[in-house]
């Protein structure tokens, strides 16, 4: 993989957009940055983080899908190999919130953001950002936030990591044509708090009781309401009360 280490940057999403719009671009080239000032997450929200003490990368992924309806398979095999990496290094309880973040326990400790980039001749190329918590410790004002060194006690190597996750996703968006199935079923395993009652808020700030089922072939989440109906939906029409 071709790796750019940058000091400090507003967004490693947009630098890496950037330089792909400039030049041709090797697969899996990888931008990794100490400090990110305008990092961002799923619609618009903010990502911060210490300087120097988590994994802030955005990764070019050329032609990863034959066709575009295929477009969320991308994000499961990304969202699958993070959480086969992390397990390599005994992260304990490690699971997906729909539809991109990464929780340990009931923490998050890191969030992916895929932007598609779709050609005249219907191929596509993503930017795959990904920020983790790995040695920052101070969450005082993110309760819901965490770290590897905080949750395990020790101190982890963040090159070591950006390698093991690295390979996992090209070893996963290998398996998007011929093993989609296995990637789902894993994806859908590792669903956070998956098959157990839950409080929820919709868009319109009603409260519920759900229980998710899992995520549409589209992206959106299937949840289990108390009149036995299975509902879908999409980001920001829904809030877990966790």
């Amino acid at each position: 993989m071709k790796l750019i280490k940058l000091d400090a940057i507003d967004s490693t999403n947009e630098f890496l957009k950037g330089l792909s719009n400039r030049q041709e671009l090797d697969n899996f080239t990888v931008v990794v940055a100490e400090k990110q000032t305008k990092g961002k997450g799923q619609m618009g929200a903010v990502w911060d983080s210490e300087k120097g003490k988590n994994l802030i990368i955005s990764v070019f992924i050329k032609d990863p899908l034959l066709n575009i309806k295929q477009i969320y398979n991308l994000n499961i095999a990304i969202a699958t190999a993070v959480v086969d990496a992390l397990e390599i290094y005994n992260i304990p309880e490690v699971r997906i919130k729909w539809p991109n973040d990464i929780m340990s326990y009931n923490f998050k400790i890191g969030g992916i953001l895929i932007e598609n980039s779709l050609k005249s001749d219907g191929a596509v190329s993503a930017v795959v950002g990904l920020g983790l918590n790995i040695n920052q410790t101070n969450f005082d004002n993110l309760p819901k936030a965490s770290s590897l060194a905080a949750i395990c006690g020790t101190h982890f190597d963040k090159n070591q990591l950006l390698v093991s996750i690295v390979k996992k996703m090209k070893q996963n968006i290998a398996k998007i044509e011929s093993e989609s199935e296995d990637l789902w079923s894993k994806y859908t395993d590792r669903l956070f708090k998956k098959g157990i009652p839950m409080p929820f808020k919709d868009q319109f700030n009603v409260n519920f009781m759900g229980i998710i089922q899992g995520v549409s072939a589209y992206g959106k989440l299937q949840v289990l309401l108390e009149d036995d109906r299975i509902a879908e939906y999409s980001i920001k029409e829904i809030q877990m009360l966790y």
